[in-house]
């Protein structure tokens, strides 16, 4: 079983993209994506355990330089395509 969380960041705008580089290279940390509206990154991060995880955000990702605010979602369930096309099917006329 796996942990998987998004790590929402307001960066400072000029360390934006050094800051995302930075992210992308911490163990653990399987994307990072430049995004529009309240926060500037999101960090996707998956680890085995919420204390691997709590290293993870906590531990790396929160000491690098250029963080403004952030704020960690974690997540319940993943639904695939195929699954959400099916839930949503249960709402639709035929």
């Amino acid at each position: 079983m796996s942990v998987t969380a998004m790590v929402l960041i307001k960066a400072q705008p000029a360390r934006s993209a050094a800051l995302a580089t930075a992210i992308a290279e911490v163990q653990g940390v399987s994307e990072v994506f430049s995004v529009a509206g309240r926060y500037d990154l999101v960090a996707i991060v998956r680890a085995a355990r919420n204390e691997e995880l709590a290293d993870i955000v906590s531990g790396a990702i929160h000491q690098l330089p250029g963080i403004m605010e952030s704020e960690t979602l974690i997540a319940f369930r993943a639904y695939s395509r195929s699954e959400v096309g099916v839930g949503t099917s249960l709402f639709m006329d035929e």
